[in-house]
């Protein structure tokens, strides 16, 4: 009998495990004994990453994109389709609208983060943010034509994707301004809702001296809780109020709802072992990238290894072997630091980031890895 692998979610981790399985499995794909299918409610793979240059009028959105049936092996079904509900006791998919139902043998789910601006009232309206397509392209339209005042870039979801971009976007923004003579004009204000400004502290204890050198205004503990459009104000749970002429904002984040419906955990988060990725709460899945509760950064660079682990530990236990592959932890991430400089960190569950000098050549890799990253979708990099 044919053995089924569902993947819910196409985006990195979702398209690495896709083609990680084409080729770890062709034998078996060839013979028949296994069926791949990925599942994604979109026919273009994203790439995030190229929105924080958007703003910057660095990149376009069209530089993020690609179809998925260009970058998904031919021996993966490929289904465009939602999935509405997934009942982890019958190994049963449910497709929204259509009444159509799938059964898996074996289900991984990167079904990754969405914004939810509207927990935080006024967000919506009130604020821009770079975490969308659609913000990045109306941020740049406000950058353009800003050439005084204050901006406020306000850290309010988090967990969140790519937790450095809120640090990388003060820093390119100061150096941008800095670049077209206008910073003596506009101040920059960051806010975070912790005691330091990030949520690991050695990237904080190396984030701070930086902000403070280039005269960023830092508001820390600051948890919002609401937007004032018309005034252009922003008031935290603890009693801090902010002006602002341009507000920008990392909105907080939440999972799907099938996540929390099929009870694999809350929030739209899977609970999971952190090592094996497999979900506490049902048998024969699995869950990475944001969507796996582990408590590493919401990062591509985390979603890429643990699909090479989830890869590994399914190709053994198909061949009935025991799994044995296992997840460290590891996370690598590139910094800017502005227009022209960037960091490096690299860890795991047990060594810590220690952050590179910033630098020139660190910069350019950044954007020599974002022109490649193809390559990585394709599981070739």
């Amino acid at each position: 009998m044919t053995e089924h692998v569902v993947i819910v979610g196409g985006g990195t981790g979702g398209t690495v495990l896709a083609n990680d399985l084409a080729d770890r499995l062709e034998p078996e794909l060839d013979a028949g004994d296994v069926e791949v299918t990925l599942i994604n409610d979109d026919p273009d793979h994203v790439y995030k990453p190229v929105w924080l240059y958007v703003p910057f009028g660095q990149r376009e959105p069209d530089d993020g994109r690609r179809a998925l049936d260009e970058l998904v092996d031919d021996a993966i079904d490929l289904r465009i389709d939602r999935v509405s509900g997934i009942d982890t006791e019958s190994q049963r998919l449910r497709f929204g609208g259509s009444g159509q139902s799938m059964e898996y043998d074996r289900l991984v789910l990167a079904t990754g983060s969405t914004l939810e601006p509207d927990q935080i009232p006024g967000l919506a309206a009130g604020g821009h943010d770079y975490y969308s397509e659609s913000g990045a392209t109306a941020l740049r339209d406000e950058l353009l034509s800003f050439t005084e005042g204050e901006i406020v870039l306000s850290v309010i979801g988090t967990p969140h994707m790519c937790p450095a971009a809120p640090l990388e976007f003060v820093f390119m923004a100061d150096d941008w301004f800095r670049e077209r003579g206008l910073r003596e004009d506009v101040e920059v204000t960051y806010t975070y809702p912790i005691q330091r400004v990030h949520g690991n502290p050695h990237i904080a204890e190396w984030a701070r001296p930086i902000m403070d050198e280039r005269d960023i205004n830092v508001e820390t503990f600051f948890n919002a809780e609401s937007v004032d459009p018309d005034a252009e104000t922003i008031t935290s749970m603890e009693g801090t109020e902010l002006d602002y002429d341009l507000l920008v904002s990392i909105p907080p984040h939440g999972g799907v709802d099938l996540i929390e419906d099929a009870g694999l955990g809350d929030d739209g988060w899977v609970d999971v072992d952190k090592h094996t990725l497999e979900a506490e709460a049902a048998e024969s899945v699995y869950a990475l990238g944001d969507t796996a509760n582990t408590g590493v950064p919401n990062a591509g660079s985390v979603a890429h290894y643990q699909a090479g682990v989830v890869g590994r530990r399914l190709a053994s236990e198909i061949r009935g072997r025991p799994a044995t592959a296992t997840y460290d932890g590891k996370t690598l991430c590139f910094i800017e630091t502005g227009m022209d400089a960037a960091s490096f960190v690299e860890f795991d569950y047990e060594t810590p980031p220690s952050p590179a000098p910033p630098s020139e050549k660190l910069h350019w890799s950044k954007l020599a890895y974002n022109e490649s990253y193809w390559l990585t979708a394709r599981g070739l990099l």
